[in-house]
């Protein structure tokens, strides 16, 4: 019993890292601007909240400076993909390698060092009592209740309940359309993009900040290309994509657990497990389910600059 708490508190705490990635990938991708950059975006994050709790020991400071460093980049992101037109798979490549190296250089002198600060867990009053579960999903930080809750209903609601969501759904599946209808598709794009590269560098915060409470050079190991393909895998739906990121966060504690218990499995296999999820997870669903084809689908703009003098 002990065993199979232990993994569910650490499957949701992994989880959360990619949740809150995947996040900001879909606001980015539902208003039809790849941002390839996510990488390099909570490698930032990362370094960034490292950075300030050691200053200051506030994570809650160490997490707003995260947040405000993704939002700035992700307005450079966003004016050479929405404003210039820029290639947007060329210009997320270009952010994962700035963002990494610029992360990489500054943290030579945080290398190894814990941080000074972390986001305690928070026990839910009679909640956190409950057997089995009790411990595992009440006594989290309160970023995962955050992730897990607050931001994907939240982030359904404005979507497909409200006009302003509508308005959203439009612009990435047909800028053209919208703007006619007197949408401003170039400021939709420019802000969801923004806020969806805050929220990928605030998941590089909540990685040092509550799930590895240190910094070193490629603490973010993939999650971020991790978190793209979540966001597919969901069908660009919010509480999809945070059901998809515990499932990532299980496939992780998985691999802990075989580790710290030395079953007779490679280590390196071990560490595969989410890699080798993310490629079976893509691929076996639409072999498997003609329907998923369609669950799945992106929206129709993505990727496609909008000009509106070509309409």
């Amino acid at each position: 019993m002990d065993i199979i708490a232990g993994l569910l508190q650490t499957s949701i705490l992994a989880g959360g890292v990619l949740a809150l990635a995947a996040l900001g990938e879909v606001l980015s991708e539902r208003v039809g601007v790849v941002n390839l950059g996510v990488e390099g975006l909570m490698a930032l994050g990362a370094i960034t909240a490292i950075a300030i709790v050691t200053a200051t020991p506030s994570p809650v400071l160490g997490l707003i400076g995260a947040l405000g460093v993704g939002f700035g980049v992700g307005m450079i992101f966003a004016s050479a993909t929405v404003v210039l037109r820029a290639n947007q798979v060329l210009c997320g490549l270009a952010l994962t390698l700035m963002g990494t190296g610029l992360a990489a250089t500054i943290g030579k002198a945080y290398s190894g060092m814990p941080a000074r600060a972390t986001f305690a867990p928070v026990a839910i009053p009679y909640l956190s009592d409950i057997p089995l579960l009790g411990r595992a999903v009440f006594t989290q930080n309160i970023l995962v209740y955050l992730i897990y809750l607050v931001l994907p209903v939240t982030l359904h609601f404005i979507m497909f309940r409200t006009r302003h969501g509508l308005n959203l759904r439009a612009v990435g599946e047909n800028p053209a359309a919208a703007d006619a209808a007197g949408i401003a598709v170039q400021k939709f794009r420019f802000w969801y993009v923004a806020a969806g590269s805050s929220l990928a560098s605030g998941a590089g915060a909540y990685l040092t900040l509550a799930f590895v409470p240190s910094w070193s050079e490629g603490v973010v190991a993939g999650r971020g290309w991790i978190a793209v393909a979540l966001v597919i895998f969901a069908g660009y739906r919010p509480i999809n994509a945070v059901l998809a990121a515990l499932l990532f966060g299980a496939i992780t504690s998985l691999g802990f657990v075989g580790q710290a218990r030395n079953w007779p499995i490679a280590a390196p296999i071990l560490s595969m497990l989410p890699y080798l999820g993310t490629i079976a997870l893509i691929i076996v669903p639409v072999l498997a389910w003609h329907r998923v084809r369609r669950l799945m689908a992106a929206p129709a703009a993505l990727g496609m600059p909008y000009y509106r003098d070509i309409r």
